[in-house]
């Protein structure tokens, strides 16, 4: 929140905005989006996404998804609670609009963030005044484990929000194993049924030895059986993607790009924030903290990553933007380079809570007549959008697999 970064440190302005969003003193976007912005139809309103990191446990969603985000993405969650690391780990880059952070996964834990989705689903049920009353007698007797059904059976996405999609990133706690993939199985098991998409994190810098599973043979090993336990879901089974960092070799992205494609696995985010430090940085003595580094100094990596990516996945694999993203100009240039969908977080921070709108507005008028699914279908060897449309929401092999945009009963899916 700007007003805040005279008055407070990076973190205590991160910890405020969570609460005045817990408590919906945060404003609201009430303009409806221009269907030039919709991607696949009106599945998702508008392609302009929330990282992961903003709203770590759940606390908030209901105000970031008012602030007009076509998907809202809350983590990175860890199976136990921990605190992170230690403080001062943020650090506002005020001359580069950037940020460091070495949070190191600070969690509530899966129990209490899997408390807050059921209590949030709860009170949306109870609040549709259309229901019969055999349905509220329902929603009464219900379990933990039965919540989530009774969403699905309203037709609706785990969002809870027509057009928006609820998206939780699951990370790993610092003592587990560093090869081990049972974080993300508990993450997958206990909060799938909430989400729309599952986000498997292997790219924050700040656990050590994390991005270590984006080598070859561990990551292939990953991705199986994430999509294995991801399949034994129930229907409508959520999206899995993986978030990738923008700090890998050739080499590494080749090998990378050949494991999502053999695991089936739906989608791919373009990328975390960078331990690198490009020579641009000109705000002193700061660049020398350790931890990840996010905004517009990290966009040339990202978007070069996401360009290598898009290249060697030849328009398979659904790809999601994210380093540096400020404006329309650069949302254009992700579509350009790939992404079906940008994600923006160090601009909320600095620019507040009217820059999602703002870049809308913006996004509408650089389209000019064109809309925004054909500018995406155009970087995914030049298939026409009806083509590129049929392929996201192809339903063979269904059982095998739930595509990132698959159909839900009762929302608007016209083009």
């Amino acid at each position: 929140m700007p007003i805040l970064t005279n008055v407070t440190d990076a973190e205590q302005s991160h910890k405020f905005a969570i609460w005045a969003g817990k408590w919906k003193l945060t404003p609201k976007d009430r303009i409806p989006d221009d269907d030039k912005l919709a991607v696949f139809g009106k599945k998702i309103t508008n392609p302009i996404c929330l990282a992961a990191g903003f709203d770590k446990n759940g606390e908030a969603i209901d105000a970031l998804f008012d602030l007009g985000f076509g998907y809202v993405e809350i983590g990175s969650i860890t199976p136990e609670p921990q605190p992170g690391n230690q403080k001062p780990r943020v650090f506002r880059l005020t001359h580069d609009k950037a940020i460091i952070n070495r949070y190191g996964f600070n969690s509530d834990g899966h129990k209490m963030v899997e408390i807050r989705l059921r209590d949030r689903l709860r009170r949306f049920i109870l609040h549709k005044t259309r229901l019969l009353q055999e349905t509220f007698s329902l929603i009464k007797s219900s379990s933990l484990d039965d919540d989530p059904l009774l969403s699905d059976s309203l037709g609706i996405n785990r969002s809870l929000k027509e057009g928006k999609l609820l998206a939780i990133n699951l990370g790993k706690n610092k003592w587990s194993d560093p090869n081990s993939v049972d974080d993300y199985i508990k993450g997958i098991k206990r909060l799938g049924r909430y989400a729309d998409i599952l986000v498997i994190n292997v790219s924050s810098p700040n656990t050590p030895g994390l991005r270590d599973l984006q080598r070859k043979e561990i990551f292939k090993k990953l991705l199986n059986e994430v999509v294995i336990t991801r399949n034994e879901l129930s229907n409508p089974r959520p999206a899995l993607l993986v978030k990738i960092a923008p700090d890998l070799s050739d080499k590494e992205l080749s090998d990378i790009a050949d494991a999502v494609i053999e695991s089936n696995i739906d989608g791919i985010i373009v990328s975390n924030t960078t331990i690198s430090r490009p020579e641009t940085l000109q705000s002193g003595g700061l660049i020398n903290e350790i931890g990840g580094l996010s905004g517009p100094p990290l966009k040339p990596l990202a978007l070069n990553t996401l360009e290598k990516m898009n290249k060697l996945t030849k328009g398979k694999i659904t790809l999601i933007g994210c380093g540096g993203i400020s404006n329309a100009k650069d949302v254009l240039e992700y579509a350009k380079a790939g992404a079906t969908l940008v994600q923006l977080y160090t601009s909320l921070s600095y620019d507040g809570a009217g820059k999602v709108r703002e870049i809308k507005d913006e996004l509408i008028k650089e389209l000019k007549d064109q809309k925004w699914n054909l500018e995406v279908a155009r970087t995914k060897d030049d298939v026409t959008i009806d083509d590129f449309k049929q392929r996201i929401f192809q339903t063979e092999n269904i059982s095998n697999r739930e595509y990132l945009l698959d159909m839900k009963p009762g929302l608007n899916t016209d083009v």
